[in-house]
């Protein structure tokens, strides 16, 4: 069967034990009692129809910075906070966290639309709710509007990548994960195929598809991209489309300035004309689908194993918070407090928030493991060419929707 043969049968098939061809919707229990994210609903028109979530600590540091997280599909903000561990690292280093959540009407697996024409053009839909909820934050708390930021994973990675090419002189930076380009699909059957196949497209292609998402000029935000070798959900080469759309952006040539490892995995570096890293890539080797975990720079650790979440002996969120230059400074109240123990997130109210499928994850082999190995080769695997068909066959099959 074709790839366009499968992805009209999905489009078309009656929702049935929760499928409707976008993955299965698993369990989603709320974490609202684990995650301090309160729910605010005065912030605007919200043409997307979001919901708003936001965490302010205490005490912020001056000039206070606003990090926005977007959750992959099947989540919610406050699972994917608990399993990120941001809330933790908002109190800590005291910057203001907003994460807004996707509703089933809008989505059945709530994913963000990154695909939708309606919601990631400037004021419009999605893309524009987020943008009111940054607005509210801002005023509600008088945070900086230099340094406003954003991150999300899968479906949320590449919303993130509509958000910093639509809104790019709103944000000072972001980081994608697992996530895609902006602007290679405007429905379904594309999204699908950019999830799996990762066409590459010319960096200049790409770059005027974000140059032309705005009357922006310049400057633009600094891009951290992260990705694991053995993700099937969302093919590893968007990893390099979106470095490639990002390069060609800031008009940074294709190869690396600099290379090197941490925590056992490739990263790659540019920097700008001031010496500034404006754009990174993290190959997270043998890891699937998902935000890696592990201890951070500090020796500790934010977040916890779940569904997508995924211990890779490196965090994260911690290491996008310092790209962010949100690390410099403690908040006095966990200064003050740093020789009490810390308090440790319980992985169980991760695994019971993050259940859920990602997008079109039943179109991908179960098969792979967690990530075992913590000293890779010091460069990207070779990527094996995979047969859609074939697999989309199988995973109808073992759906029970094929014979």
């Amino acid at each position: 069967m074709s790839l366009a043969k499968n992805v009209e049968f999905l489009r078309h098939f009656p929702k049935m034990n929760g499928f409707n061809g976008l993955g299965f919707y698993g369990r989603n229990s709320s974490a609202a009692e684990s995650s301090p994210l309160v729910e605010f609903s005065d912030f605007g028109t919200n043409p997307g129809a979001l919901k708003m979530f936001k965490f302010v600590p205490e005490h912020l540091q001056p000039a206070p910075a606003l990090v926005v997280v977007l959750h992959g599909c099947g989540q919610t903000a406050a699972g994917y906070d608990i399993g990120a561990g941001w809330s933790t690292l908002a109190k800590r280093y005291g910057f203001a966290l907003l994460m807004p959540e996707q509703q089933g009407a809008n989505n059945a697996h709530t994913c963000f639309n990154w695909f939708n024409p309606g919601d990631i053009a400037r004021g419009r839909g999605e893309a524009g709710s987020i943008r009111q909820m940054i607005a509210r934050m801002v005023t509600d708390h008088q945070l900086n509007s230099r340094r406003i930021y954003i991150t999300g994973l899968s479906a949320g990675g590449a919303m993130t990548s509509v958000m910093l090419a639509t809104y790019p002189e709103v944000f000072a930076g972001g980081a994608i994960i697992a996530g895609l380009p902006y602007g290679i699909a405007s429905n379904v059957r594309e999204a699908l195929s950019g999830m799996m196949q990762s066409t590459s497209r010319p960096a200049g292609k790409l770059g005027d598809l974000v140059r032309k998402a705005s009357k922006h000029k310049g400057p633009w935000p600094k891009v951290s991209v992260w990705h694991g070798s053995a993700d099937r959900t969302v093919n590893p080469g968007n990893a390099n489309e979106i470095v490639k759309q990002w390069l060609d952006v800031h008009g940074l040539p294709g190869e690396p300035m600099s290379t090197g490892d941490v925590n056992g995995y490739p990263r790659e570096v540019w920097w700008n004309a001031d010496g500034e890293t404006v754009v990174e890539s993290y190959t997270i080797t043998d890891m699937a689908h998902g935000t890696p975990l592990g201890l951070a720079g500090n020796d500790e650790r934010y977040g916890a194993e779940g569904a997508f979440m995924i211990e890779a002996g490196i965090s994260s969120s911690y290491h996008i918070a310092n790209f962010f230059g949100l690390t410099d400074r403690v908040s006095p109240t966990v200064e003050a407090a740093k020789s009490a123990p810390a308090p440790k997130i319980v992985p169980s109210a991760a695994t019971e928030s993050l259940q859920s499928s990602d997008l079109a994850a039943t179109l991908w082999s179960r098969s792979h493991k967690p990530v075992r190995q913590h000293n890779p080769a010091p460069h990207e695997p070779k990527r094996r060419r995979i047969d859609v068909g074939a697999v989309i066959t199988r995973a109808l099959t073992a759906a029970g929707l094929m014979k």
